[in-house]
């Protein structure tokens, strides 16, 4: 491959659509005679409904349905007969079941109206009767009550609590995250246009078109051939959009019973009754000689999940893995609470776990008396010790030396409360960061038209990080055409097959399959150039498609232009599925960072600000700098969230959610974010796929939290270990 597109800073190719307000979002497309929908929630978290009164929303005029267990179309019985490709171990909770109560905030009937306006009203007038039973959501009341997860964790090696009560250095810690919300831009909404034949088209909001696609054609006992998903544009999805939502059985139970097509939105409230980032407890222990050299550690987790499912994420398996420790013990377990099962958010796992870890070894730094960064190269791991495999690139050292230099860490007071301005105290934090680089099997379609356009094809989709222009950029340097000359088609289920777009590695997959693709269709036209009887080509040459012409070597005098080709054979196209290269499987793989932060603390108010954030990425081969360099900002600015400001109050009276608004639910605004520099360390891996590339989408938010928890030590000396940290906590 030539680099003239690989590597650059391509702008998006979707951006005009954007911008201008062309590009149409799951609840933005039109149908005839299209009904709207009101989803009414449960106000108990554990119970029955014992009556559904309804006349009076029936009686308005323009209502047309009250949808509710009572009346709704057929529903698969059985729990295990409909696919989810991010389905929890456990029976998965289907919308209008039955009269059961599993928690608060469950969807218990669809109104369904000419307006939304009017949907809205008339689900105000239903009343509804429960049977209400104690109910149980504070993960520290039911620490007792968990169980093992359901997760394959690496085994203990060694005698990591013998060794750790003999060390010199011990350490016992214990670290708490809140439940946390994903609040993309764009709420979750199904337009459901019901056709003349009785199939539907789909516009969802989701990270996989034909995992909606499976699990609406499973649960309600549809043929997926008249069932079409599409997913054009996504308004963010961080994880939200990996299991479909139950915006979109409602929508499509309703348009099935009226024969009508049905839009259902959910409201921003409505957005805090799914998935989220689940409550963790975190155990650490660690023992280390007077350098610092870890000797041993013990990671242990409790996280909540629903009843019925046990959620389970990669939380304590990075403890095992990012530093060299013979004397490993890591354990997780799962707390059943009456809440809706949580769900991947935006580095599962890695974002709970490195937390606690990283928070953890700053707190060794500081009780060696060994710098942070310095104490995190004495531990370096060559290999990764929970598999027993090298690493197929890991430029960890160059993220610390050039994150270092970038940020001015030698100008550091070690002492805490050392550095201010003012009435501010400064202080700098860092932390390490890491995440697994994966590749799925994906599938994609080239082609070319009449015109000589390059038509690219996968039915992946766009939550926002750029999918579309890497593609384009994929596509175009195979065959050496300008990206103005090709189009990537994506967010539609009859597409060639392709993974949920999650755990950044989209690029990966599917652009391995893109790329396949495309040198599958230039042997075609290579092909196809060999058979022609004049073209100028000597017998048995190679040949090769570039720059729109099949030519002889470097020959350009004996070349075929790829109009006459098609001119002559018409469309041509190809289409492949990329598999993971068996030359992975002897190798551990995984981006890493460096995240350096300086925060100012207000000494009289509490007050916490990151005034400059550094974060050094190593991620393979980046294919977009400019794409990629936003997603690492948009991880940073969560992380910083995380940190300081994200937080889900929940009434366990209730067993609710009560600041389910983002009034009242805080996530960082311009205002508070300092500067932010990304560098990419340049990191070749032959390795882990042609491309060379790792994905970015994760690994931007992993370790910011315990870089920012760690500098605001280092400010003010008060170590806090339960996020987010709040200036209460502080004074």
């Amino acid at each position: 491959m030539n680099a003239r597109t690989l590597g650059q800073p391509l702008d998006r190719v979707d951006g005009p659509l954007k911008v201008s307000g062309q590009a149409r979002y799951a609840a933005e497309h039109p149908a005839d005679d299209l009904l709207h929908g009101s989803v009414i929630c449960s106000v108990i978290a554990r119970g029955r409904i014992t009556a559904i009164d309804d006349s009076a929303a029936l009686a308005l005029p323009g209502v047309k349905l009250v949808l509710s267990h009572l009346n709704r179309p057929p529903m698969a019985q059985d729990d295990e007969s409909y696919e989810d490709d991010d389905a929890a171990d456990g029976s998965p909770f289907r919308p209008l079941f039955n009269a059961r109560i599993r928690y608060s905030g469950q969807p218990v009937a669809l109104v369904v109206a000419d307006t939304l306006e009017l949907a809205r009203h008339a689900g105000s007038l239903v009343r509804i009767s429960y049977e209400q039973q104690p109910h149980a959501t504070d993960l520290r009341e039911a620490l007792s009550e968990a169980h093992a997860a359901p997760a394959e964790l690496p085994k203990p090696r060694g005698d990591a609590d013998g060794v750790i009560a003999g060390a010199p250095l011990r350490l016992e810690l214990e670290y708490e995250l809140p439940c946390e919300y994903h609040h993309p831009m764009e709420p979750h909404a199904s337009t459901v246009i019901y056709q003349a034949d009785g199939s539907l088209l789909v516009h969802d909001k989701t990270q996989g078109p034909q995992n909606s696609q499976r699990y609406l054609a499973d649960v309600l006992k549809l043929d997926p051939s008249r069932v079409r998903i599409k997913s054009s544009f996504v308004g963010g999805a961080f994880g939200s959009g990996l299991r479909p939502q139950y915006q979109l059985p409602l929508a499509a139970m309703a348009a099935l019973k009226l024969q009508q097509s049905v839009r259902v939105t959910l409201t921003r409230q409505q957005m805090f009754t799914f998935g989220y980032r689940p409550r963790a407890v975190q155990h650490l222990q660690l023992g280390a000689d007077e350098s610092g050299r870890l000797q041993g550690l013990v990671h242990e987790v409790i996280a909540q999940t629903s009843r019925f499912e046990d959620f389970t994420e990669h939380v304590a398996e990075w403890s095992g893995m990012l530093y060299h420790c013979d004397h490993v013990r890591l354990a997780y377990r799962l707390a059943p609470l009456d809440v809706y099962t949580p769900l991947d958010m935006r580095a599962p796992g890695a974002a709970t776990g490195l937390y606690a870890l990283e928070s953890a070894m700053d707190e060794l730094a500081w009780a060696a008396g060994v710098d942070p960064v310095q104490l995190r190269l004495t531990n370096y791991a060559e290999t990764n010790q929970n598999e027993g495999k090298p690493y197929s690139s890991k430029e960890l050292r160059a993220c610390y030396q050039q994150g270092a230099e970038a940020f001015g860490w030698s100008k550091r007071s070690p002492q805490p409360r050392s550095m201010r301005e003012g009435n501010q105290l400064i202080g700098y934090g860092m932390a390490t960061g890491v995440w697994e680089a994966m590749q799925m099997p994906a599938s994609a379609r080239a082609s070319f038209t009449a015109d000589g356009r390059l038509i690219v094809a996968s039915a992946t989709c766009d939550i926002g990080p750029g999918t579309a222009t890497v593609m384009t950029q994929i596509a175009a340097d195979v065959l050496g055409m300008d990206p103005s000359q090709v189009e990537f088609r994506l967010g539609d289920s009859s597409l060639p097959k392709a993974p949920l777009q999650g755990g950044s590695f989209t690029v990966s997959s599917v652009g391995s399959a893109v790329r396949e693709a495309c040198l599958a269709l230039a042997d075609k036209l290579c092909e196809a150039a060999r058979q022609w009887p004049e073209a100028p080509f000597s017998n048995g040459a190679a040949l090769r498609f570039s720059a729109g012409r099949v030519q002889q070597g470097e020959d350009a005098s004996r070349a075929v232009e790829l109009s006459a080709l098609l001119a002559r054979h018409g469309s041509l196209e190809a289409e492949v599925q990329a598999q993971p290269g068996k030359q992975r499987e002897r190798y551990a793989s995984a981006s890493h960072s460096a995240v350096f932060v300086e925060v100012q603390v207000d000494e009289a108010l509490g007050t916490v600000r990151v005034t400059r954030v550094v974060s050094a990425i190593a991620a393979g081969r980046v294919i977009n700098p400019k794409t990629a360099r936003s997603q690492i900002l948009g991880g940073v600015v969560w992380g910083i969230g995380m940190a300081l400001q994200e937080e889900a109050m929940i009434d366990h009276d209730l067993g609710r959610c009560m600041n389910h608004n983002l009034a009242d639910y805080h996530v960082p605004v311009q205002a508070d974010i300092g500067d932010i520099e990304v560098i990419f360390v340049e990191e070749n891996d032959s390795i882990i796929n042609p491309l060379g590339s790792k994905g970015v989408g994760e690994i931007g938010i992993v370790g910011v939290a315990a870089a920012v928890a760690n500098a605001v030590y280092h400010a003010t000396g008060k170590r806090i270990r339960q996020l987010p940290i709040t200036l209460d906590k502080l004074l």
